[in-house]
């Protein structure tokens, strides 16, 4: 096919809704784009301030939106505690209801901020990816104060690039075929992340296994079918809020399911392991309902004793690395919910991106100073997106959840992962439908299309998935003799992507 072909329609839900127009997307080449339809007068300053009915939406579907955005991340309140608690503080590790407390107090102050500043329905919360490298650094290098610090340089820097229209300058100069693969791939992405937090792909010989033994066993796995097959009907019958039914019906049927059965965590207090257990969260009424935040932890970072540890050198190449991981996370994520939502431009570009770009660098550098790590433009925000949501209102829902579950953690811990893994299988398969916008013509366009959506799903990144796109992109078409429709910049990122894959043998020549 080719790039300027025919209009086609969108993959979101917005016509489950009685949408209009604004789901229509360009044909081949090209991703969701938003409306060029005559102008909506707004009803009042709040619709005006949000462009709520110029998006096609209403006040009621962005609060529905930010609800199921929120849902379908809150996990993070736990998993984050999960990943950090363990970690060295001066003798003694980072108190597990402190890092809960501190991750939703940064997640609903930056979200809330992206909200107001942003407008766009994106929400904000801890790394997971950058989460696992931090902690491999405190570990083994430095001390948890040490690698905030560079947590927040690496923010304050991101934040310069922004400032001077750099990092926007990216994402602009990314051609149409790698943005369209980015967001299939983030589909893939999404769907194995929700067929791993439900434990329906384990780790297994020779890489993965499928449930247990092989077969679907166990009350968890059984939610997740259920929540699953619920949800896609829910969706394609059109029923508003179909993602966020599916969740608490799911979340319902698990708290019975427990109280009776009495199944546990997968992983025990003492280090046993129960296959047949819950991942993360054992759902359950909780003892107590509210509970005062602990926010301890705030502030314990040093911004340059990295560099007066390791050396000036190895400390900026973990600047580098975790500054290029988080860069082009966000890239991916905002392309992804953005087409979703056909929210984008006829280049594939979202209008006024800068705010947005804006919020997520300072969210870094804010993740770093709380001493909860880097915190980042979340890919669940699609969840949302897909249930309707359009405006910043939606993230200033999903912000004020996040600053409400800093005293109703026990509340939030009642949904297991197994209840909202549903969600991200069903947005992954709207996602993925854009990939009938990508040139299949061109073995230039399709092969560096192909490595972006493969590793992906395949390395458990986004990064990873965008500098293999990028690299080949740039290496074929100038094998082909297409040299002059890459962009300058292009040209750039991938020397910066090539000395990012190269990071470790350059750290041990170093």
């Amino acid at each position: 096919m080719s790039e300027k072909s025919r209009p086609s329609r969108g993959t979101s839900l917005d016509q489950a809704d009685g949408g209009t127009p604004a789901d229509t997307v360009a044909g081949a080449g090209r991703t969701p784009q938003r409306s060029e339809g005559p102008r909506i007068r707004p009803r009042n300053s709040l619709d005006r301030y949000f462009e709520i009915s110029a998006r096609r939406s209403t006040v009621a579907r962005e609060l529905r939106g930010g609800l199921t955005t929120f849902f379908t991340m809150a996990y993070i309140v736990v998993l984050n505690p999960i990943i950090l608690s363990g970690v060295d503080v001066e003798g003694d590790s980072l108190p597990f209801a402190s890092v809960a407390a501190v991750t939703a107090l940064i997640a609903g102050v930056m979200t809330i901020a992206m909200g107001i500043i942003g407008r766009y329905p994106f929400a904000v919360a801890a790394g997971l990816g950058i989460n696992a490298i931090v902690a491999v650094y405190a570990a083994t290098q430095l001390s948890w104060p040490e690698i905030m610090g560079l947590i927040v340089l690496e923010g304050l820097l991101i934040t310069v690039l922004v400032l001077t229209g750099f990092r926007k300058a990216v994402f602009d100069a990314i051609p149409t075929q790698l943005k369209t693969a980015i967001a299939v791939g983030i589909g893939f992405f999404l769907t194995i992340i929700g067929l791993a937090d439900a434990g329906v792909i384990r780790p297994g010989t020779p890489l993965i296994s499928f449930g247990i033994d092989g077969s679907l066993a166990g009350w968890p796995l059984l939610v997740f079918v259920v929540g699953l097959l619920l949800t896609s009907v829910l969706v394609v019958r059109k029923v508003k809020g179909a993602l966020l039914i599916g969740i608490v019906v799911s979340t319902v049927l698990a708290i019975i399911i427990e109280a009776v059965a009495e199944i546990g965590p997968r992983i025990g207090a003492d280090g046993s392991v129960n296959d047949r257990g819950w991942a993360l969260q054992v759902p359950g009424l909780p003892d107590d309902v509210v509970s005062a935040p602990d926010l301890s932890i705030v502030g314990q970072f040093s911004l340059f004793g990295g560099f007066e540890r390791i050396g000036v050198i190895a400390a900026l190449l973990i600047v580098f690395s975790i500054m290029i991981a988080d860069f082009f996370d966000t890239v991916g994520t905002i392309t992804a919910v953005g087409a979703e939502g056909g929210l984008l431009d006829k280049d594939g570009n979202l209008p006024r991106s800068q705010p947005v770009l804006l919020v997520d660098s300072l969210a870094a550098a804010a993740g770093g100073a709380g001493s909860v790590s880097s915190n980042t433009t979340y890919i669940e925000s699609a969840a949302g997106v897909a249930d309707g949501a359009r405006t910043g209102l939606a993230s200033i829902a999903t912000g004020v959840l996040f600053l409400a579950a800093m005293f109703f953690t026990p509340l939030v811990e009642i949904v297991p992962s197994e209840a909202a893994s549903p969600a991200l299988v069903i947005v992954g398969a709207l996602m993925i439908s854009q990939i009938r916008n990508l040139n299949w013509d061109d073995m230039s366009l399709v092969i560096p299309a192909f490595l972006t959506i493969a590793l992906m799903p395949f390395t458990y990144s986004i990064t990873n998935g965008i500098g293999a796109g990028v690299l080949s992109y740039v290496l074929l078409r100038t094998a082909v003799g297409r040299r002059r429709e890459v962009h300058p910049l292009m040209w750039l990122v991938a020397a910066l992507f090539l000395v990012y894959f190269l990071l470790e043998p350059l750290q041990q020549l170093l």
